[in-house]
């Protein structure tokens, strides 16, 4: 990979002489908090952008406005740690004012699993990882590879500025959309992606789709009813490696899963092969928050049986990036792997395609 770090950014952190805040609350600022005392890394305070501010407090400090941890410590004087996602090229912008005025950084965190990507699991699975992006079909695929590893050891946002992808030459010239006409969509939330792909596919007849969260399953069910072509078949269910019962995280949002942390509720898991029961697919998607292990384990013989294109999630696990491509190349090694990301912060939308 012509890719050899010496260093990652908790061990920058811990001997940095600047003060460390963080930007955000929530899940994945908890995550970051956990990580940072584990390494000797003190967060003085948590700040929320101009006109967010209630006067909350979290961990027991009060939530600072951008504005006040700025005139408290100076924005040359701190780093910022971003604790939060988007994909909004409005919020994208924020991010980018905040850099320039302060030092940022966006700490990679998975979202399921504890396996951390610094540089200690990049020395241990360098061999699993050069032999993954061995595998990548093309130039774009590998400058991709090496800018998101780039960007999970040092948390350098320019790294994923320069790794994007554009979706409608993803849809258009390697998924070649037109052409398909049975999908299944594994982790369909709502249906926004059933609908993303209506856009692209004018001949798509029949969408099997699956969701184990019960509100987002029945705003799913509420879209497929409103729809004569494409035919969708909803299914309240995961997508597993064989048929059984999860303890799943209730939350109602796109990250509910059966990693994912909050009530848990029992669902029922489902492997796509039974759903589909030997009827063909052109195309599946995977988006099913860190399972997408068992998923493709459950499609085994469908992918055998019909060659679909496949477009895989790899980036809920530190590991998915060098695991889900070898274990596709291990279900059929006939299939030419890419790899394209869309636009977000951290390093989401991180996606494997399979043609």
């Amino acid at each position: 990979m012509n890719f050899y770090p010496t260093t990652d950014l908790w061990s920058y952190l811990a001997q940095a002489d600047k003060t460390v805040v963080m930007y955000g609350m929530g899940n994945g600022a908890d995550k970051i908090l956990r990580i940072c005392e584990k390494k000797g890394i003190e967060v003085a305070d948590f700040f929320a952008s101009d006109g967010f501010v209630r006067g909350h407090s979290f961990h027991g400090k009060t939530v600072l406005s951008y504005s006040a941890v700025k005139e408290k410590y100076g924005a040359k004087n701190i780093i910022v740690l971003l604790s939060f996602a988007s994909s909004l090229p409005e919020v994208l912008a924020l991010f980018d004012h905040v850099g320039e005025e302060c030092e940022l950084y966006a700490p990679d965190v998975p979202v399921c699993g504890e396996k951390l990507f610094d540089l200690a699991f990049f020395e241990d699975n360098r061999q699993n990882l050069e032999e993954a992006y061995a595998l990548l079909a093309d130039e774009e695929s590998k400058r991709i590879y090496k800018k998101v590893i780039a960007y999970k050891l040092t948390g350098k946002i320019g790294y994923l500025k320069e790794a994007e992808s554009n979706k409608n030459e993803v849809y258009t010239h390697l998924l070649q959309a037109d052409t398909i006409r049975y999908a299944a969509d594994l982790g369909a939330y709502n249906g926004d992606t059933v609908r993303e792909l209506m856009e692209y596919a004018p001949a798509l007849s029949k969408v099997y789709a699956m969701e184990p969260d019960r509100r987002n399953f029945r705003k799913l069910n509420g879209f497929a009813a409103t729809l004569t072509v494409p035919q969708v078949i909803p299914h309240h269910a995961a997508a597993w490696s064989e048929e059984t019962v999860l303890s799943f995280a209730d939350s109602g949002n796109r990250n509910a899963g059966a990693f994912a942390k909050g009530k848990q509720i029992d669902v029922p898991a489902l492997p796509l092969d039974s759903i589909l029961g030997g009827e063909a697919v052109d195309y599946i998607k995977y988006d099913v928050e860190g399972a997408e292990k068992e998923a493709l384990i459950g499609s085994t013989q469908t992918i055998l049986a019909h060659h679909p294109k496949l477009l895989v999630s790899i980036y809920h696990r530190s590991e998915d990036l060098f695991a889900l491509p070898l274990q596709l190349h291990a279900i059929d090694p006939s299939y030419q792997l890419y790899l394209r990301r869309y636009p977000y912060v951290p390093a989401w939308d991180l996606n494997l395609i399979g043609i």
